[in-house]
Formats: structure tokens, sequence, C-alpha cells
């Protein structure tokens, strides 16, 4: 039977949040249809409609210090998961721009399906219900501290004892100047 989005979330979303530890109801662990302002169409001062520059995201992770760690874009059990991705990223970059806060992760879901996207750093990916909070935490914790590979140190002592005497890198060597047709 299909569900609409209102069932979507109290039947499937919402039990999966709380499988991971998340309350729902708890406003300092989320934030449902959280009110983010946008900017008007060029050449429109005042809003139109009462909803015109404004969004509302599904759900709004938020951390222990009550930052946003991700947001979640849920659609109804009969569109495919994949139709929120748009929504869900434009939520993100709002979000970060209004609160002058890091760039939340990504989640959008039929309640079926759910995909988790780390904007800026990798492709979307479908998961298996959601990160505990200490997760996100972590996860933001890594992104922040991430340095470029360029930046990292080699000890060229380590490097030059693996290579004097790592089998499997003497048969790189010898395969990539053809001296051998195997290794094994």
């Amino acid at each position: 039977m299909t569900k609409s989005e209102a069932q979507t979330r109290a039947e499937l979303i919402d039990k999966l949040l709380g499988n991971s530890g998340w309350n729902v109801k708890d406003p300092t662990q989320v934030v449902e249809e959280l009110d983010i302002i946008t900017q008007l169409p060029e050449g429109i001062s005042e809003p139109r409609t009462p909803y015109e520059g404004r969004q509302f995201a599904d759900y709004v992770l938020l951390g222990k210090d009550g930052k946003p760690l991700a947001v979640i874009e849920a659609k109804k059990t009969s569109k495919d998961a994949p139709i929120g991705r748009e929504q869900a990223k434009q939520y993100c970059y709002n979000i970060q721009k209004q609160l002058g806060c890091e760039l939340p992760f990504c989640f959008y879901t039929n309640g079926l399906e759910t995909y988790f996207w780390d904007l800026e750093n990798a492709a979307p990916r479908k998961v298996v219900g959601y990160p505990t909070r200490d997760d996100l935490e972590r996860f933001a914790y890594i992104r922040r501290s991430r340095k470029p590979l360029t930046q990292e140190f080699i000890n060229t002592s380590m490097r030059d004892a693996i290579t004097k005497s790592a089998p499997s890198v003497q048969c790189w060597k010898a395969s990539s100047r053809r001296n051998a047709t195997s290794c094994w």
C-alpha cells in the first residue's frame, strides 16, 4: 500500500531515526519542518505569497552544540527517493548560508530507500538506516580535519625499507620494466 509523506515519516522514517537513538520529539535533537529563509527572485522586494522566499526541511538532525548536522528530505513511498536529491541539497546549502554553520550532511528517502550524501566530498550512496548523533559528529570532525595528501609527510626511510624488502613491490618493479611475465 502506498503511504502519504506524513505516513511515511511517522511509520517508517521516525522509527528508523529512533533505532539510531534520535528522539524525533526532542527539539534539541531533531527539528521538523525547519523554516529556511531564501533569497527572493531578482526584482522582487516583498514576498508575493506567504511561502515565497522560504523552504521547509522535513528533518534537521542537530549536534550536541545545537548546530545542524544533517538534513533529511522525505518523499512518500510511491516516489523514488532520488527525486528529493536536489531539494535536500538546496536545504543544506541554504541552512549553511542562513546559520553560518558547517555544511550539513544530506539524506533523502522515501522510507524504503535512503541515500546519504556528503556534499562536496563524495557522491550520494544508498544506506540502511541513519547514523547516530555521535557518528554524525565524528563524520563532521573527520571532514573538518581532513588534509590534502599533498600536505602529508612521507617518511622516505620507511619507503626505502619497504621498496628493498617487499616481494610485491619488487614484482611490480619487474613487471613495470617488462622483465617478468608473471610474479606468482
